[in-house]
This record gives structure tokens, C-alpha cells and sequence, in this order.
């Protein structure tokens, strides 16, 4: 069923609500005037009001150190730009295409790369901009996939999105639709049958669900999951490592199990995206690398995402995970060093 309350969109919403004291209202309103504010309620209602460190809220509750941008900070952080043929579209690698129809999100990250575009008023391709996007694709023959990202896809009417994935599997030369979404954690009740119905076509679709806590992968949420899997739609999770939230190795695998117990696989751990005002999110390389460390040791192979860095400047994603090889020797998961014939002496296989 569909979550008829209100979703909180002002600062005066958050104090109403408990989740910020009223004298912090002037503060988070400049915040707010900049960068977009929405928690639907299903979001809201895993907040801890009485914990100032709840892994929830940091999420999605304004800071005022969103205004002080540090100085390798970038508004275009992974250079969707540079790869932007036609509006709407990232073609970034040879065989797959982004394709961005809304830039609207049920909630709005804090930690957001695209959070200089999302939620604007230019957030929705209009019909015209749409056809040139899809013709796009469609004029492409080495184009192999389709990513709908924005935004939230999930944000459209089924009648809409079920149009663009419609257009798209009767592309002969696209064979994977992929959609990427908060909705299922952030919103549960838009998986509606409708949506399902539409989602079904010869053209396999796949759902990436963004989800970085195990408290977000509540009933509904796993009610949400559990309608797409039966619908015959694979999951996949993506996570961002952020500080105050899941860089605790222990919460890490609690998430990644979370997500396999809800039939998601887990797909990339994002190292955090440069984007202005989100340095109170980041960790280091080497923090994100130790949890995957913890995480081989200790979790099933099906718990195991990709460690992934998106080079600045639009050059695309690399893994950035440990290295288990070097100098002639392999580390196990429980750190002990071990001959191999094959790693080269003196050098790293990395």
C-alpha cells in the first residue's frame, strides 16, 4: 500500500518532526536554499531523534558544512559532462549508455554527486528531449546496455517509464535494461503492480537498489524488494562507503548480508564522489580497503561487492580493493603470506 503522509520537504517539516532542534532551523534553511531537501516517510521513520550520530539521519538530514566546499571538490565530480553527446544521455563506455529521464529523487543524499542537477526545474527530459535521446541509442549499434539512472527512474508514472523501457526493447541491439533506484528502500509503496507489468519484457531488466545501512532494508523495504524478485527482476546493491554511516567494518557486513537476505547482490561499494560540501563523508582508500579485507574473511562470497573509485574528470570506474598478491607471495584472508608460483618475485600482480 501507498504511504499517503506527507514527505518532508522543508526545514520547518524536520523540526515538526522531531529531527531537528528549532534552533538549528535558520542554519539548515541556508543549506536547504542550496542544495535540495526531501525525506519521504518511510525514511523518516528510521531516524533515532534521541541519537545525534543516527547513520540514517546523517544521510539525509542538512549540515551546515554542506556550504563550505573544500578545494578539490568538483560540481561535475565523475564528468558526466565531458561524456554528454545529447541531453539526457552519458555514454561514458563503448557498449552501454546512461540515460537520464528525471532528475527528481524521492529523497535527496547529502553526500550526492549530481546534487548541482538533481531536483531543478529542468529535472525532466521533456518530450522532445527524450526522442533525441532515444535516438541516440537507437542510431548506436554497439550500444549493449541501458543504464536509466538520474535522479530516480522510479520517480516517473509507470505509464511513462513503461513507455521508455517499451522504446527500448524494441532496440534489436539493446539486451540489458538496467534501472537504478532508491524507491524501494526510500518509498516501498511505488512498487506497484502497475509498475511490475510494465517492467516485464522480452528485454531482461535489471534494479540496482542504492542502499548504505542495514536499518534502511526495513519491512517495507524488504516487502518492496521481495515484489520485484517475484516479478522476475534481478537485484543488484550498490552502497557508497561514508563516514558516520557504514565505514565500521562490522556494519558493512551486516549491510552486505542484509542485502543477500533480501535476494540483492551486491554490485559496487562506491568510494565517495568529490562533490562539494561532502568531505564530512569521506574516508580513505585504504579505510575502504581494510572492509573488504573484513569482508572476505568473514561473509559469503554472495557478500562480496566490487571496492570501486569513478576517476575524476569522466574517465570511468576502477577497482580500487586490496591487493592480495606481491612479491612472490599471496595473503589469505586472515592476513598469512603464502608462495605461489605464478606472482612474479619483487613486484606486485596488482
Amino acid at each position: 500500500m501507498a504511504d499517503r503522509r506527507r514527505s518532508l520537504l522543508h526545514p520547518q517539516d524536520l523540526a515538526a518532526r522531531g529531527l531537528i532542534p528549532p534552533e538549528a532551523m535558520v542554519d539548515i534553511a541556508r543549506v536547504a536554499a542550496r542544495y535540495r531537501l526531501a525525506l519521504t516517510p518511510a525514511v523518516a521513520d528510521l531516524i533515532d531523534p534521541a541519537d545525534p550520530a543516527d547513520p540514517i539521519a546523517r544521510q539525509f538530514i542538512p549540515h551546515p558544512e554542506e556550504l563550505q566546499p573544500a578545494a578539490d571538490e568538483n560540481p561535475d565530480p565523475i564528468g558526466d559532462a565531458t561524456h554528454s553527446p545529447v541531453k539526457g544521455i552519458v555514454h561514458r563506455y563503448p557498449d552501454r549508455v546512461l540515460l537520464t529521464p528525471i532528475l527528481h529523487c524521492p529523497v535527496y543524499c547529502r553526500y550526492c554527486f549530481r546534487r548541482e542537477t538533481v531536483g531543478g526545474d529542468q529535472a525532466v527530459l521533456s518530450a522532445g528531449e527524450l526522442t533525441l535521446a532515444l535516438d541516440y541509442i537507437r542510431r548506436r549499434d554497439d550500444i549493449w546496455e541501458v543504464v536509466i539512472t538520474g535522479g530516480d527512474p522510479l520517480m516517473l508514472a509507470p505509464a511513462a517509464l513503461g513507455a521508455i523501457v517499451a522504446a527500448l526493447d524494441a532496440m534489436a541491439q539493446v539486451r540489458v535494461i538496467r534501472l537504478h533506484s532508491r524507491v524501494p528502500i526510500s518509498d516501498p509503496g511505488r512498487v506497484t503492480d502497475d509498475l511490475l507489468a510494465r517492467l516485464d519484457l522480452a528485454t531482461p531488466v535489471w534494479l540496482a537498489v542504492h542502499c548504505n545501512h542495514p536499518r534502511e532494508l526495513a519491512p517495507a523495504a524488504a516487502a518492496a524488494c521481495r515484489r520485484l524478485t517475484k516479478a522476475g527482476i534481478p537485484l543488484l546493491g550498490q552502497t557508497v562507503l561514508l563516514r558516520g554511516v557504514n565505514d565500521d567494518p562490522l556494519i558493512l557486513e551486516q549491510l552486505m548480508r542484509a542485502m543477500v537476505a533480501n535476494r540483492i547482490k551486491p554490485y559496487y561499494l562506491h568510494h565517495l564522489d568529490p562533490a562539494p560540501g561532502t568531505a564530512r563523508f569521506r574516508t580513505g582508500l585504504a579505510e575502504g580497503q581494510a572492509a573488504m579485507r573484513h569482508l572476505r574473511g568473514r561473509a559469503s562470497g554472495l557478500c562480496q561487492p566490487t571496492y570501486v573509485l569513478d576517476i575524476p574528470g569522466g574517465h570511468g570506474k576502477v577497482p580500487v580493493g586490496p591487493c592480495y598478491l606481491h612479491d612472490g607471495r599471496v595473503t589469505d584472508w586472515q592476513g598469512q603470506q603464502h608462495d605461489y608460483p605464478d606472482v612474479a618475485p619483487g613486484r606486485s600482480s596488482c
